[in-house]
């Protein structure tokens, strides 16, 4: 794979199944580069296996399709244009043109149906005047952003990467009926973010998640569908999200982890009755995850179904409502990245994603995708400890330069499915090595928690068993090694540079956190993570603190608008370098956040993919 075969990417998105089971619809996107955007559209896939996939919509981005209950409608998001709000529209199955219901100034969330097919609800953001376009000037333009009032700050929690400050423009929950005409009725009106709603099986009842404390707690909320009687099912201890009434309507299902350590621990899944009562989990908290991202969670009259991810990949689990033994529906080397019932898509080493009706695949939306082979590794680090990864290699004999490439998270996964990343290193002459070394999600809740309070020593110690296993293998030459990564993965790759400088020949670190101080202070999530999972001593575990000792080439690369991990990360290396004569560059994107590598701009894409392997082969 080369940076400019990234157009040739499909992939699909969550499918929603037919009431009948017999037609699956299922929203496929791909990189446009004419307009250095991404296009999407509705796909119709029969779930018999006979009959070829058939495109529903023509939009300009089509997406989170629903069918209701009835099997008359189908819901779905529609930008109409590159630089339009999505809006709810909805289809007539039997025939006809789409019929546009919202026009929400900010966009309009994905819809939810109620049981009897009349009405939807959905979350979108509310400006408060005079921001976000609300406000004219005295010849009656839009006054822009640059033109508004200050932001008055009084909590820690107010903005997010990717999405900016949120305090003043909240997400609140709206129904609205699908006879023509009708207009949005506004559901909730308090100044906190309301999200992902869900129909009780009656219809009186709309259960949601809200975030209501200046901290990182969501709780699991319910009210009448009119508003009324609105009431928290949960106590603030817990990180709730993706709410689900059960089948009999007497308990909601979630995901959560406990706010008491919202870093490295599992999001797994929790049931609260509707009547009242503490909150329990269903799953052990110790075992199970939550995927991310993507994950998902359904109540169904056999059980919930739990994507869960298991050692790079990711399971379909059915639990029993009274927290029995959950059932694995769908194992192996692979991951679902969305479902319905019996309409699951699964993504592998050799496919972007394809729709599957049970084991049997419906679609091949990757056909003609070409891909190197993603061979497992495992190994031991010197305590004893399991360590487990992949080498992508490029075609030939060798011996091939070594990229090691660090993910980020702390608490993530790589895993076994098709990755751009691997692909194009690989297809650019390099043999990647990567894995999951402790600080990982996916193996457990015990996985993770080692390296708290130490996590550059510990994760580099799992990193080099993992490459050391790897330049055992035939063909790596084990004297052109280079190391990157982002976020967390810049994290350390800026601290093997420093502290095993002598493994590698080049670095390249990627929005970064190097320097834990100023990130507790600007970053939108430091307030609380530095403390939790770097604990205390912030300039011994700051990789920035040893930059005296980086003498080989690095390239720094950061986004402008990357609120996770500021700019300001990727300055302070870069200065510290070049005050100490280190060969070091800095690359900047504009317009960017700290999403660049895996949904920025198109162009952008290609060209981080350019300046990566232009670096490594200049110095590795």
């Amino acid at each position: 794979m080369k940076p400019t075969d990234l157009p040739q990417m499909r992939i699909p998105g969550a499918p929603t199944l037919s009431p009948d089971g017999t037609v699956a619809v299922v929203a496929v996107s791909r990189p446009d580069l004419p307009t250095d955007s991404y296009t999407a559209q509705l796909w119709r896939v029969p779930t018999s296996g006979d009959g070829e996939p058939t495109q529903l919509t023509h939009g300009w981005h089509d997406s989170a399709p629903r069918f209701s209950p009835d099997g008359r409608w189908l819901a779905f998001l529609r930008r109409q244009d590159k630089g339009a709000k999505p809006q709810l529209w909805v289809l007539p199955v039997s025939g006809g043109e789409a019929r546009r219901l919202t026009d929400q100034p900010l966009g309009a969330g994905a819809p939810a149906w109620a049981p009897d097919s009349k009405s939807l609800a959905f979350a979108a953001r509310v400006p408060q005047e005079p921001r976000y376009g609300t406000a004219k000037s005295g010849d009656g333009e839009t006054i822009g952003a640059d033109g508004e009032p200050p932001r008055r700050i009084t909590t820690l929690f107010n903005r997010l990467d990717g999405l900016g400050f949120f305090r003043d423009r909240p997400a609140q929950l709206f129904t609205l009926a699908v006879a023509e005409g009708a207009e949005p009725e506004q559901v909730t009106d308090e100044p906190y973010d309301h999200g992902d709603p869900r129909w009780s099986p009656d219809g009186q009842w709309l259960t949601f998640a809200s975030s209501r404390r200046d901290d990182w707690s969501a709780d699991v909320w319910v009210c009448r569908a009119d508003g009324s009687e609105l009431r928290a099912l949960t106590d603030g201890t817990l990180v709730a999200a993706l709410p689900r009434f059960t089948p009999d309507g007497t308990a909601v299902v979630f995901a959560a982890a406990e706010l008491a350590d919202p870093v490295l621990q599992n999001d797994t899944l929790w049931s609260v009755p509707l009547a009242g009562g503490p909150a329990r989990p269903l799953l052990d908290p110790e075992r199970y995850h939550l995927a991310a991202p993507g994950g998902d969670l359904d109540a169904t009259g056999d059980g919930v179904l739990f994507t869960n991810e298991h050692r790079g990949a990711v399971q379909l689990l059915r639990v029993p409502y009274d927290g029995g033994a959950p059932t694995v529906l769908v194992d192996g080397e692979r991951q679902v990245a969305g479902f319905d019932r019996d309409a699951v898509v699964i993504a592998g080493p050799a496919d972007w994603g394809e729709l599957y009706a049970g084991e049997r695949r419906l679609t091949s939306f990757s056909a003609g995708q070409e891909h190197l082979e993603q061979v497992e590794i495992t190994t031991e680090a010197p305590d004893g400890y399991p360590v487990h990864g992949w080498i992508v290699r490029p075609g030939g004999e060798g011996p091939h330069p070594v990229l090691l490439m660090i993910h980020g998270g702390p608490y993530t996964q790589y895993g076994w499915r098709l990755f751009d990343e691997a692909q194009v290193y690989a297809g650019g002459g390099y043999a990647v090595v990567y894995g999951n070394p402790r600080g990982s999600s996916g193996y457990g809740g015990a996985h993770g928690r080692p390296i708290r309070g130490n996590v550059g020593e510990v994760t580099a110690t799992d990193l080099l068993a993992l490459l050391d296993a790897a330049l055992k293998e035939p063909g790596l030459d084990a004297g052109r090694v280079g190391v990157l990564g982002g976020s967390h993965g810049g994290f350390m790759t800026t601290w093997l540079a420093a502290h095993h400088g002598e493994r590698f020949k080049a670095a390249v670190s990627e929005r970064a956190v190097n320097a834990i101080d100023s990130f507790a202070g600007t970053s939108d999530i430091g307030w609380f993570f530095a403390d939790a999972l770097y604990q205390g001593d912030f300039a011994r575990q700051s990789p920035l603190t040893y930059a005296g000792r980086i003498s080989i080439p690095m390239l720094i690369m950061h986004s402008e608008q990357d609120w996770r991990c500021p700019v300001e990360q990727a300055y302070r290396l870069f200065v510290a370098l070049k005050r100490n004569g280190a060969p070091a560059e800095l690359l900047l994107f504009p317009g960017e956040g700290h999403e660049l590598s895996r949904t920025g701009r198109p162009s952008h894409r290609i060209q981080r993919f350019d300046a990566i392997l232009d670096w490594f082969g200049r110095h590795v």
